[in-house]
């Protein structure tokens, strides 16, 4: 797949990455207050609660790598990094393309 057709799904898989790990978040927040509260959660959720703590941590990877080159493409570190644990991988690639596509275009 060419790249100009690859862009187009980003803005969808923004907006999905985002919803997603929005709620994975919220989703930690009720498994923290029900352990709190002595509450029991259904044992069936344990396979939510693992796929979301994996992409938690695969986003904060991203988001912490995103964070660290973000001052060489001339970007805020804190915010990208924000950008980039809410959106995903895409956040990198957009951090990364961004010089590539310079070059592509003066050939």
């Amino acid at each position: 797949m060419p790249l100009n057709q690859i862009k187009r799904i980003f803005p969808v898989i923004k907006v999905i990455s985002t919803i997603l790990i929005t709620s994975a978040i919220f989703w930690e927040l009720g498994n923290v207050y029900a352990t709190f509260t002595h509450q029991t959660i259904p044992t069936s959720f344990n396979v939510i609660f693992w796929v979301g703590r994996f992409a938690l941590t695969a986003h904060f990877i991203e988001g912490i790598i995103a964070a660290f080159y973000a001052p060489t493409k001339s970007k805020t570190p804190i915010q990208y990094g924000i950008y980039t644990f809410f959106v995903g991988t895409i956040g990198l690639l957009e951090l990364f393309l961004e010089n590539d596509e310079s070059v592509i275009k003066k050939v």
